[in-house]
């Protein structure tokens, strides 16, 4: 069993993932951006940090809400990542986002900067995780809001149990202890780190963002197209073909006639800092 995986391993997997992250299987990536903004509901015309911003969803949908005055500055320690999104922030013709190839843990902004930070589907990467929460709460001016999202436990299942069990009974080399979106366990961890982290007016709660995809291969799209890549890379490779072969098995008897569903519950939690 090894540890978790460090800084230098989440860069080089999103490098590679950056080519075919934006894949029409993992479409609740910019459902989640969409749902996010009507969450946090920013002000026209002010400022917002995109933690860990990947190929820029949630950079785009913020900055199209907080229109010409406002300004999104969206980072990642991810180049092939920050490259994929300059290129969907200029298809889409917007100039209010600003990339920044940056660490989340140790951010380059002055305090009191930002009106709100909004980071969906990263914190559970980050070594520490309030030290994370604690240096986005830095860059907030006072009463500013914070959020981020995370998968509930049912989320992809139940081809994600069968993944990760079928992983580790042919050898795969998994990471010691809850790992990737398993680090944060409910609710009310969620409520509980931004506590310990210091801010306010803690809130959280679940959305579904699932729905159906076409077959199992679609369901493989989704593992090769998210860090699920990377755990399916620890198995040896003379045992991978075998692996996707009864693993697709599998998720082909949960089809049904309108095809296999995809459970996307995610959790949206909140918090402010001080007045």
């Amino acid at each position: 069993m090894q540890t978790q995986p460090t800084k230098q391993d989440i860069q080089q997997l999103f490098d590679r993932l950056a080519p075919v992250y934006d894949s029409p299987a993992t479409r609740f990536f910019p459902f989640c951006a969409d749902r996010l903004v009507n969450y946090v509901k920013p002000r026209p015309g002010t400022k917002v940090l995109d933690a860990a911003t990947g190929t820029g969803a949630v950079a785009v949908a913020f900055a199209q809400a907080l229109g010409q005055e406002g300004r999104v500055m969206a980072i990642d320690i991810s180049p092939g990542m920050l490259d994929k999104a300059e290129a969907n922030i200029r298809k889409m013709a917007i100039d209010n986002i600003d990339l920044h190839e940056m660490d989340a843990e140790r951010l380059d902004f002055r305090s009191g900067y930002f009106d709100s930070v909004v980071c969906s589907f990263g914190l559970f990467f980050l070594s520490d995780m309030v030290g994370a929460l604690r240096e986005w709460k830095r860059v907030l001016k006072p009463g500013g809001k914070l959020a981020f999202t995370c998968f509930e436990t049912t989320a992809f299942q139940p081809m994600l149990d069968d993944f990760a069990e079928r992983l580790q009974s042919l050898g795969a080399n998994l990471p010691q202890g809850p790992f990737g979106a398993r680090r944060i366990a409910s609710l009310e961890h969620c409520r509980e780190l931004l506590h310990d982290a210091g801010l306010v007016d803690t809130a959280a709660e679940c959305v579904q963002l699932g729905y159906h995809l076409r077959d199992e291969n679609d369901w493989w799209e989704v593992v090769t197209s998210t860090a699920m890549r990377a755990l399916f890379e620890r198995l040896p490779a003379s045992r991978q073909e075998a692996f996707r072969k009864e693993h697709l098995a599998f998720v082909a008897q949960q089809n049904n006639e309108n095809g296999l569903w995809m459970d996307v519950q995610t959790r949206f939690a909140s918090a402010s800092t001080p007045e």
